[in-house]
């Protein structure tokens, strides 16, 4: 579950990175070029040092006790799921509120006369307690198993806390109160990002997990780009902002951070309304763990 949190501690660095490298547009490029080299060992990594698509020993009684289904039937499975249809489409639209959050944060708040600084301290703190978040909740769920329950209470916290942030980000000197808003928007919405991962395998078993995991993440990267490009389309350009530290051209972002607030809270009442499911890995380990006591006892009454 940890495991799927190495990507926002990526962007948790080139948040505080970036800033402080990056003093002006003309190194942008140079800074491009050196997040290269860490992308090329991973990838180098990845390549050459992962020969078994199975660990050495079956992480779970329901790996050990049967195998993932093949990739094509898996998709169809997948496509007649409606639970894992409703979380591939919600789940993902977090996904994309969430890169759209740390992607434009930077021009957001500019235009209200907040530094580069200042916005990569929000992006870390964002990042930084998301993370600290998702280890309690992770934590939590991993013992008590209640998956849909933290995600529906968390997912709604964020909702909540994306309306917010459109609010106060459009307020000039309010830092703390956008440091805390960056803060508890983080909290609740990594908190979401395990548990999900979680329910996506839950929720299809037996369809492997690298197939159920990696289309929401695919649904996260369209929907993605689709966000990002709809809400610069809504920018208005300004004649004048006399606290902007944003350059030359001042975009308001008002409108855009409606459409996002708008956009994560409808697909977050989608998915508390619709979302439901039975936890099927959890049922496949429950039976794979007492079968083999309920077969000894029959064999054993049947020799007395």
């Amino acid at each position: 579950m940890f495991a799927s949190m190495s990507n926002p501690l990526g962007i948790l660095l080139a948040n505080l990175i970036s800033p402080a490298v990056a003093k002006t547009s003309a190194q942008i490029p140079t800074l491009m070029v050196w997040y290269t080299v860490p992308a090329f060992v991973v990838c180098f990594l990845a390549s050459a040092g992962i020969w078994s698509n199975k660990p050495p020993t079956p992480p779970s009684a329901s790996a050990e006790t049967s195998g993932s289904e093949p990739f094509i039937k898996g998709i169809k499975l997948l496509l007649r799921n409606k639970a894992y249809l409703i979380l591939l489409v919600c789940f993902g639209s977090g996904i994309a509120v969430f890169t759209c959050f740390t992607t434009l944060l930077e021009q957001i708040l500019c235009v209200q006369g907040y530094t580069n600084d200042f916005a990569g301290l929000c992006g870390a703190l964002f990042i930084g307690v998301g993370v600290f978040g998702s280890a309690v909740f992770g934590f939590y769920v991993d013992k008590s198993k209640k998956f849909m329950e933290v995600m529906k209470i968390n997912i709604s916290m964020t909702a909540l806390c994306c309306i917010t942030f459109s609010v106060v980000c459009l307020l000039p000197q309010q830092k703390v109160a956008i440091a805390v808003v960056c803060a508890l928007f983080g909290l609740f919405g990594f908190s979401i990002y395990p548990v999900a991962m979680e329910l996506s395998v839950e929720c299809s078993y037996p369809v492997g997990e690298a197939t159920s995991a990696g289309l929401i993440f695919v649904s996260g990267q369209i929907q993605s780009v689709v966000y990002i490009v709809i809400l610069q389309a809504l920018t208005k350009r300004l004649a004048d902002s006399p606290l902007s530290t944003c350059g030359d051209v001042i975009y308001s972002w008002k409108l855009p951070m409606m459409v996002m607030a708008g956009l994560c809270t409808v697909f977050t009442s989608l998915f508390v309304m619709f979302f439901n499911t039975r936890y099927r890995r959890l049922d496949a380990e429950v039976q794979a763990t007492y079968k083999p006591y309920q077969r000894d006892e029959r064999d054993s009454s049947m020799h007395e």
